[in-house]
């Protein structure tokens, strides 16, 4: 079950195995630390990071990174900085 920080109150049911692995992946490039990284560099990041069975050759990930990138929002676990381009962290 997905959230969407631009969306409060709504859900979705993904794959919960491409989810998993999107989010460990994720939660391994955002660092804790100010400023933070671009959506940009977490997406170029995270691809090292996946398996290669269910992202192959980094295929779907960038859609899986956005919504993964939403939810944890939501759940309060990454926090958005009001910086442009966009930097995120972790909580």
């Amino acid at each position: 079950m997905v959230e969407n920080v631009n969306h409060p109150g709504q859900v979705k049911f993904l794959d919960a195995g491409m989810y998993k692995a999107m989010k460990q992946a994720f939660l391994r490039t955002v660092p804790k630390s100010l400023p933070g990284l671009t959506i940009a560099e977490i997406e170029r990041s995270v691809v090292n990071n996946l398996s290669q069975k269910l992202f192959p050759r980094g295929a779907k990930a960038g859609w899986w990174a956005k919504t993964v990138q939403l939810d944890l929002e939501a759940k309060g676990i990454l926090v958005r900085e009001k910086t442009t381009p966009l930097r995120l962290h972790r909580a």
